[in-house]
């Protein structure tokens, strides 16, 4: 099946970005880190795209956390100008981009993880399905933190702008919570929408 214009305006676009964020980006090691997630997830999404399709929704919260990972590598976590100007113009004790790139985290994964368990699954929306992509999203978002925590075991001061940690003690409690309110928001906002999607596509009853 071949790809429609509208994926075609995805990949090439976040193509564009990922070149953009390439070119002198601010830690190159600090870059590879941040954006190998996006590349690897678009080739996954590329190599199965014709044995398993997603439904439109999918693919554009994909593309949209794509470019947060590609956006954030490009300048690092803690230094993403518009989130500086924010934490300069209202006085806040960070900068907070990173805290999006893991609200992004459990919303995106979300929305993945439960299309999948309902199109190859007994499961249907309920509480149930609910509560069990909440656990995926959240064993997602551990097993990132546990490559951050293996990073800079193995490298050192060099994975600080990885972490992002700004200081705070709890940076990791605080990823994997907005991880969590990320997957509980996007379950709570989008089930219509993606089951509509799923129900044109005649993938669901």
């Amino acid at each position: 099946m071949a790809p429609t214009p509208f994926h075609w305006g995805l990949a090439a676009t976040f193509g564009i970005v990922l070149a953009w964020s390439g070119i002198g980006p601010r830690d190159r090691f600090v870059w590879f880190l941040e954006v190998s997630p996006a590349v690897i997830g678009f080739v996954i999404l590329a190599a199965t795209y014709s044995r398993f399709r997603f439904t439109n929704l999918v693919y554009a919260l994909a593309w949209l956390h794509a470019l947060v990972l590609v956006v954030g590598g490009h300048y690092t976590y803690s230094e993403m100008p518009l989130f500086n100007w924010l934490r300069d113009e209202f006085h806040l004790s960070r900068n907070y981009y990173d805290r999006l790139g893991h609200l992004m985290q459990g919303f995106v994964p979300a929305m993945i993880a439960r299309e999948i368990l309902i199109r190859t699954s007994p499961l249907r929306p309920g509480n149930w399905l609910f509560f069990l992509v909440l656990c995926v999203t959240l064993s997602i978002s551990a097993t990132y933190e546990f490559l951050e925590w293996g990073v800079a075991v193995s490298t050192g001061t060099a994975a600080e702008a990885f972490l992002a940690t700004q200081g705070d003690v709890w940076d990791t409690q605080w990823d994997m919570f907005l991880a969590l309110i990320g997957a509980v928001v996007a379950q709570l906002t989008l089930p219509r929408v993606q089951d509509r999607e799923m129900e044109a596509m005649g993938l669901v009853r």
